[in-house]
């Protein structure tokens, strides 16, 4: 298995405890390196099942699991979970979400149903188009959430005539998901973060159902999933981070690449390997 790799990615593959950055580049062959080390994690006797790799994309996920499922021979029902963010928050929210009020039989919202619930909102306040777009509307509550900050902070956040009177919408807006029972794309994730800061016995349960994490393209992880992934590997520090330092995405999104150039200072002992061969040129 080892064969084929050249000695930095060797190194990152035979490292299998503690906290692990690696530094990888377009083309260096860091696909490879996960898959190869989730197949080394399982060789050394470590359940598939207490393995967790986490992706940005279905794609990327769908990938992953072929190349795993391609080298160990564990039955399907007996493989590594992996995983986009937002799958893997789904799952918890099915489990946990009733604690804060949503029913476990929560329904995800569409776009279309989003911005329906945007219209229907700024009618009742009585907030003119002009003033304020639905899609203006949903674009500044997808920012906010996206920061993790929560109806009743809004206000305070608000800088601009528009925002301030988007915070008022934002509180009604949530109101109403709540009140049917709904969340939309951007809950997934703060709402996974708000139990996990608020319930501890949550964050207990759901990070003691892995022993090793794995995260790809860390440097475009926003400030929520920074959270999400640090309380799924504080217990156990076996947290393995692949990302490329010069390059983010997902800006947009709110990803921050201080994730990735802090990693050592935010894992005390963290070691890093940084493959540096580029094998598309």
């Amino acid at each position: 298995m080892d064969a084929t790799l050249n000695d930095a990615q060797r190194d990152a593959v035979n490292t299998l405890t503690g906290p692990l950055l690696v530094l990888a580049g377009a083309g260096s062959g860091k696909t490879r390196v996960v898959t190869v080390r989730i197949a080394k994690l399982i060789n050394s006797g470590i359940s598939p099942s207490r393995i967790l790799a986490m992706t940005f994309t279905n794609k990327a996920a769908n990938e992953m699991q072929s190349r795993i499922g391609s080298m160990i021979s564990a039955r399907r029902e007996d493989q590594p979970e992996i995983s986009t963010f937002h799958s893997l928050c789904v799952r918890i929210l099915r489990r946990q979400i009733h604690r804060i009020g949503y029913p476990t039989n929560f329904t995800i919202l569409d776009a279309a149903d989003q911005n329906s619930i945007c219209r229907k909102v700024l009618r009742e306040i009585r907030i003119s188009n002009a003033s304020l777009k639905p899609s203006d509307l949903l674009y500044q509550i997808g920012k906010w959430k996206t920061q993790g900050i929560a109806p009743k902070l809004a206000t305070q956040s608000a800088v601009t005539d528009k925002e301030h009177l988007a915070a008022v919408a934002f509180r009604r807006y949530q109101d109403e998901l709540m009140r049917c029972g709904n969340v939309d794309f951007d809950d997934l994730l703060l709402l996974t973060n708000v139990l996990f800061r608020d319930f501890p016995e949550v964050r207990q349960i759901e990070s003691a159902r892995f022993d090793h994490i794995l995260v790809d393209e860390y440097q475009d992880t926003n400030y929520i999933q920074y959270n999400i992934v640090k309380a799924l590997s504080e217990n156990h520090r076996n947290l393995c981070v692949v990302g490329d330092d010069d390059q983010s995405i997902y800006g947009f999104r709110g990803s921050d690449v201080r994730h990735i150039l802090n990693f050592s200072r935010d894992w005390s002992g963290a070691k890093t390997v940084r493959l540096e061969d580029n094998y598309r040129s």
